[in-house]
């Protein structure tokens, strides 16, 4: 027998408790950004933090890996992992730091290159379905609170 308190099975459960939350609401948007991001890079043999390390190693030649562990905000441990998958791919090698010889200096190669500009187009079509609607005066502004909320502004 159902508890006379109890959502019946199939019955929509109301979220309206948490909604004026804007950690849950960026939280819910966060959900749908990266359902629809695993979807775009997926055909690239790319994950969300697989295809940002790639970036910051194509923009920045010779990154250490613990500089890419900053950049992206993760363990340094985490970082291996991308970096060894970007490796075992062929896109990406570790050469001897010329600063630091105990380092290693991330390089992208032709071919990480190629999929990255690929994937690039890839990402910039899924950020403009995903803003669309917004004004461009809108994504300025979701632009500047997200800096405001990292504490970048």
């Amino acid at each position: 027998m159902a508890r006379p308190d109890a959502i019946a099975d199939g019955a929509e459960v109301s979220d309206a408790a948490l909604r004026d939350f804007v950690g849950y609401q960026m939280k819910r948007a966060f959900n749908v950004l990266q359902a629809d991001l695993t979807r775009t890079l997926e055909p690239f043999g790319l994950r969300m933090l697989t295809y940002s390390a790639l970036a910051l190693i194509v923009q920045n030649p010779g990154l250490r890996p613990s500089q890419l562990a900053t950049a992206l905000a993760v363990e340094r441990a985490n970082v291996v992992v991308y970096v060894d998958q970007l490796e075992e791919a062929g896109w990406v090698i570790r050469a001897p730091s010329p600063e630091d010889r105990r380092a290693y200096a991330l390089q992208c190669t032709l071919a990480g290159r190629r999929v990255y500009a690929r994937a690039e187009a890839a990402v910039k079509a899924h950020d403009a379905r995903m803003l669309h609607g917004l004004t461009r005066d809108e994504v300025g502004t979701l632009r500047k609170a997200f800096a405001l909320i990292e504490g970048r502004a």
